[in-house]
């Protein structure tokens, strides 16, 4: 990882990272987001820390496992870092699905934190 640039180093880090804790607890999740964070989730927006985690505590499955298939991270002109996943999730006994899902992470008193998050499942409804 030494070779890679600073912010796919931080960016592969921080998706690690929150993928741990949303498989193994998102209840504590908290500890990425901000007041001033945002969340689009499969269309629906939330704005700030306490509607995120209600979101993301209220999801209607108990256990959830994600694989990450690629991830991409490049550096913003105001020093942020943009990252996007995509990969598959088993939520209890529903079959594997895939999923998108693109964060922009930015330095807060030495800490980087989520500013921006977008999810979607990888469902397509042609009919």
């Amino acid at each position: 990882m030494g070779d890679k640039p600073v912010w796919e180093q931080i960016g592969a880090s921080f998706v690690q990272h929150y993928y741990q804790l949303f498989d193994s607890d998102r209840s504590q999740l908290g500890c990425i987001y901000i007041g001033a964070s945002c969340l689009t989730w499969e269309g629906q927006p939330f704005q700030g820390k306490g509607a995120i985690m209600e979101k993301l505590t209220s999801l209607p499955f108990t256990k959830i496992a994600h694989s990450i298939t690629a991830q991409d991270h490049q550096p913003t002109p105001d020093s942020c870092i943009l990252s996007m996943v995509v990969g598959q999730l088993k939520a209890d006994d529903d079959p594997i699905m895939g999923f998108h899902q693109s964060f922009i992470l930015k330095n807060i008193n030495d800490s980087w934190v989520c500013t921006n998050d977008m999810f979607r499942l990888a469902i397509h409804n042609f009919g």
